[in-house]
């Protein structure tokens, strides 16, 4: 049995008699951990022993583990800092920063390997300027050259211990103030200015080997009038054709407010599938993932299932393989230090008339 186009979600700490029946449909190809499924890690690893051990080739296991305010797994593993602690450290040293985004790089992908996760759906490549509180902390800076040598150099880290990364949110989100939770945001900026800047560090990853991509659900006129992860000139046009993008592409979540633009969760999951995504995001809504599903029963995309395929963890160790390696200790000492600088009340202030940050 390949893997299928739908990423759910299930509710609890361990598979429950309807989930393990849902995950053998054949239109399921992954599931997404929130912070509901996590006690402990003995009982995480368990979990997701269990999903793998549904159906063969395993399904995709994935979670939201960026560090900050987005970690759903939190007692038991390390406290990652936000990406903004990162261009707070870039404003004094580039070196001791990008070095710092490596290290927590590579200490996410051991942790989340350690228990049986593929991949967590990061780094975020947008841009903080300000305006979004839903970027925010979780962009590696507000300006371009920052954030493509932060999170350059926080997916080799994730890449060393064996992890894909997944980049989002394309081309951009930073540029509108709406939460696209909530609402359907619209960044009407031009083209070049795009291009320029919040496109630019999806360019730089995907020239690094970037694996996988996540399209916002942001409106951009100046190229389409529909949410870019619903655009076929957004992915196949310029993500693969333009930028020569050969990896995978995950919807964002079809449960978001501004999916609805796309129609009912059917509509949305074939406007998305249409428009270029490999893999449909489809949480918090059974009835509405069984419906999805369902429709997508007969769905076959065979060069989508291969980039999928690619994005296997092969590194499934103990944690305390990763704790002998050199790379832990550094690791250890930038967790020190970020703890240092959060005691002592280090913020990043935001000038809206310059590009950059000042720590205070």
């Amino acid at each position: 049995m390949s893997l299928g186009p739908v990423m759910l979600d299930v509710a609890g700490t361990e598979l429950s008699a309807a989930d393990r029946e849902l995950l053998q449909h054949p239109a399921v190809g992954g599931v997404i951990l929130f912070a509901r499924n996590y006690q402990n890690p003995a009982q995480l690893a368990a979990l997701t022993a269990a999903i793998r051990a549904v159906r063969e080739p395993h399904l995709l296991v994935a979670v939201d583990q960026e560090g900050g305010r987005v970690q759903r797994f939190r007692e038991g593993f390390q406290r990652l800092p936000p990406a903004g602690y990162y261009a707070a450290l870039y404003q004094q040293s580039p070196a001791a920063a990008q070095h710092a985004a490596q290290c927590m790089g590579w200490l996410m992908a051991s942790e989340l390997q350690a228990v049986g996760v593929d991949f967590s759906f990061a780094p975020v490549l947008d841009l903080d300027r300000g305006l979004n509180r839903v970027i925010g902390d979780r962009a590696f800076g507000q300006d371009t050259p920052t954030v493509m040598a932060l999170t350059g150099a926080w997916m080799q880290g994730a890449r060393l211990a064996g992890m894909v990364s997944v980049g989002k949110h394309f081309p951009g989100h930073g540029g509108v103030t709406a939460d696209s939770h909530e609402a359907l945001p619209c960044d009407e900026r031009p083209w070049e200015t795009l291009w320029a800047e919040d496109i630019a560090p999806f360019g730089h990853l995907i020239a690094q080997g970037l694996e996988a991509v996540m399209p916002s659900h942001v409106v951009y006129p100046c190229v389409d009038d529909a949410p870019a992860g619903f655009s076929p000139r957004w992915l196949q046009a310029i993500l693969r054709g333009q930028m020569g993008f050969q990896g995978a592409i995950f919807s964002d979540a079809l449960d978001m407010a501004a999916a609805a633009a796309a129609g009912d969760f059917v509509g949305r999951a074939k406007a998305a599938l249409a428009a270029g995504c490999d893999q449909l995001l489809m949480c918090n809504n059974r009835a509405a993932a069984v419906a999805v599903v369902e429709a997508l029963a007969d769905y076959r995309d065979t060069a989508a299932q291969a980039r999928l395929a690619r994005l296997y963890s092969r590194h499934f160790m103990p944690l305390h393989h990763a704790q002998q390696q050199p790379t832990w200790a550094e690791a250890e000492a930038v967790l020190a230090q970020f703890a240092a600088d959060t005691a002592s009340g280090m913020t990043l202030a935001y000038d809206p008339t310059t590009r950059g940050g000042t720590v205070l």
